[in-house]
């Protein structure tokens, strides 16, 4: 017979095994999110609820870490190496240039998740200073004479694009010909006096520097503006017609399976459709795709007129290759000021 002392201490071992998460010994688990600019304050509580999530799922300890920039410029950083688990960019064309490019990832990478891998969507709306002194109601406005226009730069920040065809688009719809939308979009550009590189520093530039008189803006960075800096500074202007913006996320296939990260990094990517996931983007200001969450935040949005950008430019491949490329229409219209 087992003396006492030997008995008790099998006993504690037993506990402890039976407490251990199935599989073995938790792990600390670390991820990297590489995401575009205005999701800073999203992806902070969305990491918190996902970690507590798998933890109690698992058992395992996740850290996400977050980068931060214009949605071009974090695509090509990606490609170059910068070893992102998961990237939650602002626009597809971004994720697909890690195909194409890097292959990184395959190319049919939307068709892994819901949605076409966008568990939210956003619009652009604009951000003028309170009492709107400039009288801005529309599109039409910000081509008028005298009004400063603060917008990122195309090249380097996928906000500025979906900015750039929400103008188009309504000019397009308006005056009926894409000579006059080319029109309309130069003349638009020729009253921004600053480009910055993503949506925050442009946000930055019209808030804090008091650059411009308006700011075209990511929906969710408007609101976020207006209510860290008091909505006593600033208000929102919602145009007349908008396009709906769907910024997509995906697994980085090459970097997860190097580091052994792939079903922690999809489950983080899943988590997003979730109701928790989801409810956490409709805090923060971007749209849900789950019916019943939207509904929870309906009075949230304003109601808006919105196209698409596959029914009015053919989907982001040709709106790249035509407007944003290098010598297309935009380095056509900018450079000639």
């Amino acid at each position: 017979m087992l003396p006492n002392r030997v008995r008790a201490w099998s006993l504690v071992a037993a506990i402890v095994v039976a407490l251990l998460p199935q599989g073995g010994a938790a792990r600390d688990v670390t991820l990297l999110n590489v995401s575009y600019d205005p999701t800073r304050e999203l992806y902070q509580d969305f990491n918190k609820a996902f970690a507590a999530h798998w933890k109690a799922k698992t058992g395992d300890h996740v850290t996400v870490r977050q980068s931060h920039g214009g949605s071009g410029k974090q695509a090509r950083s990606v490609i170059d190496g910068l070893d992102a688990d998961v990237v939650t960019l602002a626009l597809a064309y971004d994720i697909d240039e890690l195909a194409a490019k890097g292959r990184l990832i395959p190319p049919d990478w939307q068709k892994r998740l819901p949605k076409d891998s966008s568990p939210y969507t956003s619009t652009i709306v604009f951000l003028v200073r309170k009492g709107n002194p400039k009288g801005i109601r529309d599109w039409d406005d910000l081509v008028r004479p005298g009004v400063a226009v603060v917008t990122p730069n195309p090249k380097t920040s996928g906000g500025a694009r979906w900015n750039y065809l929400a103008a188009w688009g309504y000019a397009l719809r308006k005056y009926g010909s894409e000579a006059r939308a080319r029109e309309f979009v130069a003349t638009l550009f020729g009253n921004v006096p600053v480009l910055d590189s993503g949506a925050r520093g442009a946000t930055t530039t019209f808030a804090e520097r008091r650059v411009g008189d308006v700011l075209v803006s990511w929906e969710n960075e408007a609101f976020l503006a207006v209510n860290e800096l008091g909505p006593d500074k600033f208000q929102i202007v919602v145009p007349s017609l908008s396009i709906i913006a769907k910024p997509p996320v995906a697994v980085v296939d090459k970097v997860v399976d190097r580091k052994g990260t792939r079903e922690v990094a999809t489950a983080y990517l899943q988590y997003l459709y979730s109701p928790e996931g989801q409810d956490i983007a409709g805090r923060h200001y971007y749209r849900p795709t789950d019916p019943a969450i939207a509904a929870r935040y309906a009075t949230r949005f304003p109601k808006i007129q919105l196209f698409d950008i596959d029914d009015v430019f053919g989907g982001w491949a040709q709106a790249q290759k035509i407007h944003f490329s290098d010598g297309g229409v935009f380095d056509q219209i900018f450079t000639r000021r």
